[in-house]
């Protein structure tokens, strides 16, 4: 167990070394507050509370951060969990710092409707104080990467939501502040409970490896500085294994296995001036034989997130290909630390508002207009954490966009106006599709026109970047109200008669409040309008209201179904359920559950009589139960209901409609395995027009786990929509 003599020792060492002009005294004074305040709480693993704050502190200080961070970070919990005050904060330790605790801070205290609401509003509060002051996110990744160090206590169940938003959300946007170092090492926290058996097995590969890769490395590292040292150019040269996340990655992207794997290994060149990076790529290749295609030059051009380096994949005499990378010690610290390598603090603590110069954050925040809470982090993951794409305006200003990115995507980016009015563009010159994909170095010219009338609809599906998408809609709410009313009520019903369900079912007096309730709409134009310009799909719009109205329908038939008059019997106590059923007015029978429909538990069902195989239980809303008032068949046709047994399982399938993508099925898989229900079968099947769909048998107990399976799948990026489907 970690004790609190231990990480207040470390913290000492970390401020010695990386803050010596820190105010120690308030430090102190923070220290023994925050002790007080956690005094009754422990950690999971039962050692105290404080122990937490130390740590995230520690890894503030090797940041290379500020007094006022060091001090937020020790009482970055204390609104949150105890009874602090922001006002109380304020008034010992200054409004900074105060600022910082209350930007760390979640929204605990607010009221959401579903947890992704909750992480999304969470996330904005995050960004809006980020782009205030960016020290805010820096404590926070701190404080992600310690809870991530320590996961082991806490339960599987939140072992893999935590980590599946540290690979979504922290490791990206340490990515994108520069910060590799903590951005690799979360990547592989994370990937270890996402992943356990590839993440063991590439750990034990690595460790089997160890003698053998190391003298590789020893080899290359010795030609290289011996080449170096002749020709008199100062450097500091090293090499590394890539870390797991990242061989993990390169197997899912190449579908190789870990030994078909080569493209392992990294070295380093650190010189003392530009020039010297440039001489030093000359002896490189000089040295080694250049694989064509694998160089890129990050110094000429910078990424936005500040990083800077040469980049050069080579093969030596072993016939191995490894990467080197060539950079200045200035370079070489941002690499490592991005943002918290340079930032520096004026006198009275103002900052010195390098968070301007990020464009991304800038975007990020126009972005967070009229999106739905379930699309939101993934709206993110796309929009501001991608792999990115440089290319350029006529007149050689850079923009950088999400790998993947359109002429669409670049209007947009130069701004909405130019978007609305485009009407065709060049690449490189030359007349281009507007969904062709851009590559690094393109020249991209837009064709406008005063005449246009505006965005396609179409574009939203072209488009990569969610600036773009957000901007399109935008421009359709404002424009085209009427227009979005027409076409969400047509998407709304027909998505309505897909799910079984009739179109005109929301409008009933009684029930339609609740339903607008629900969807968080003052009215159905509203809803229409939304659905019309993109803002919320059809799918999930009826996928949220799907089971109140089947409720409320099979109400309504219960009560016009007039009840026969009849002598009440007693209850017979040898009537039994066969497999969950039972079929009133016939003591025992076969049962059997019709594959066209997989009813469970919670489901309205009927029974058909049927030749020789006994009664077969469908579901009220199949369509094979349509002609129940034939009658030639009425007679066939009889009342059966759930009994009242202890959960048993039932075998249920779902058939999702995704559009393809690398990791599709693995993301299935996890949402299955979280929800701790027996998986019996998952298959993909491809389809023209790059679609999937997934196919998924499993166990449920009853209707309701069933739907909150299916709700959580269709979170899931890229899955479309969902049905029954057949055992």
């Amino acid at each position: 167990m970690e004790t609190f003599e231990e990480h207040y020792a470390s913290l000492h060492t970390a401020l010695e070394q990386h803050l010596p002009g820190a105010d120690m005294a308030l430090i102190e004074k923070a220290i023994r507050y925050a002790d007080d305040k956690h005094r009754s709480q422990l950690r999971k693993d039962g050692s105290p509370y404080i122990i937490h704050p130390l740590a995230v502190a520690q890894i503030v200080a090797e940041m290379g951060l500020d007094t006022d961070s060091v001090l937020g970070a020790l009482l970055h919990d204390c609104i949150e969990d105890t009874d602090t005050s922001h006002e109380e904060i304020e008034r010992l330790f200054g409004t900074t710092v105060a600022e910082l605790v209350e930007g760390v801070t979640k929204l605990t205290r607010a009221n959401f409707s579903t947890s992704e609401q909750e992480q999304m509003e969470n996330l904005r509060k995050m960004f809006m104080a980020m782009s205030k002051d960016i020290r805010v996110v820096l404590i926070k990744i701190a404080d992600r990467l310690h809870n991530q160090r320590t996961m082991q206590y806490q339960t599987p169940e939140k072992q893999i939501s935590k980590s599946r938003e540290t690979m979504d959300v922290y490791a990206p946007l340490a990515h994108r502040l520069g910060m590799q170092r903590i951005k690799m090492e979360l990547d592989d926290l994370a990937l270890k409970y996402l992943d356990p058996d590839d993440y063991q097995k590439i750990t034990d590969h690595l460790n089997a490896q160890k003698e053998q890769d190391e003298a590789f490395m020893r080899s290359i590292q010795a030609q290289i500085t011996e080449r170096l040292a002749s020709v008199g150019i100062h450097n500091t040269t090293y090499g590394r294994i890539k870390h797991v996340y990242s061989i993990y990655h390169k197997m899912q992207v190449q579908g190789k296995s870990l030994d078909e794997l080569y493209d392992i290994y990294a070295f380093r060149v650190i010189v003392d001036t530009i020039p010297d990076c440039y001489n030093v790529l000359g002896h490189i290749h000089d040295l080694f034989n250049l694989v064509p295609g694998r160089f890129k030059d990050y110094i000429s051009t910078p990424k936005p997130n500040m990083y800077q380096s040469l980049h050069t994949t080579v093969i030596g005499r072993q016939g191995i290909p490894f990467e080197v990378q060539i950079r200045t010690w200035e370079m070489h610290q941002t690499a490592e630390y991005g943002i918290a390598a340079h930032w520096k603090y004026k006198q009275g603590g103002q900052g010195s508002g390098d968070e301007k110069d990020f464009e991304w954050v800038r975007r990020l925040l126009e972005s967070q207009q009229d999106t739905d809470a379930e699309d939101y982090v993934e709206s993110l993951k796309i929009d501001m954490f991608d792999d990115e794409v440089f290319v350029f305006t006529p007149k050689g200003r850079v923009v950088s966009l999400p790998t993947g990115s359109t002429p669409i995507d670049f209007a947009y980016a130069i701004h909405s106006g130019v978007g609305n009015a485009m009407i065709g563009a060049k690449i490189n010159n030359r007349i281009a599709n507007i969904d062709a994909k851009l590559t690094n170095g393109d020249i991209v010219e837009i064709l406008t026109s005063k005449s246009a009338k505006g965005p396609s609809r179409d574009w939203l599906n072209i488009c990569r970047s969610n600036q773009a998408r957000t901007k399109i809609k935008q421009w359709f709410k404002k424009e085209k109200r009427e227009e979005n009313i027409v076409h969400g009520r047509s998407s709304f019903e027909a998505e309505m008669r897909r799910a079984g369900l009739p179109p005109a079912a929301p409008s009933d007096d009684e029930l339609s409040p609740k339903l607008l309730k629900k969807l968080s709409f003052d009215s159905w134009d509203d809803l229409y309008a939304a659905i019309g310009y993109g803002g919320l799909t059809a799918t999930k719009a009826v996928g949220r209201i799907r089971d109140d109205i089947t409720r409320a329908l099979r109400q309504k038939e219960e009560e016009r179904t007039p009840k026969p008059l009849r002598v009440e019997e007693p209850v017979r106590l040898n009537r039994h359920a066969v497999n969950g059923v039972i079929v009133e007015d016939i003591d025992s029978c076969m049962i059997k559950f019709a594959k066209c429909c997989t009813p469970v538990p919670g489901d309205a069902i009927v029974g058909f009589i049927t030749k020789g195989f006994g009664v077969s239980v469908h579901r009220a809303d199949c369509p094979n139960t349509a002609h129940r008032d034939d009658p030639a068949q009425a007679a066939r046709w009889v009342r059966v209901r759930w009994a009242n047994l202890d959960e048993q399982p039932f075998d249920t399938t779902l058939e999702l409609d995704c559009i393809t993508r690398d990791g599709l099925v693995l993301d299935v898989a996890t949402v299955i395995s979280t929800a701790h229900v027996h998986l019996k079968e998952l298959n993909a099947k491809d389809l023209p027009g790059n679609k999937s769909i997934v196919t998924v048998r499993f166990e449920v107990k009853n209707v309701g786990e069933l739907e909150s399976i299916r709700a959580k799948l269709l979170n899931i990026r890229d899955v479309m929509g969902s049905r029954r489907g057949q055992n």
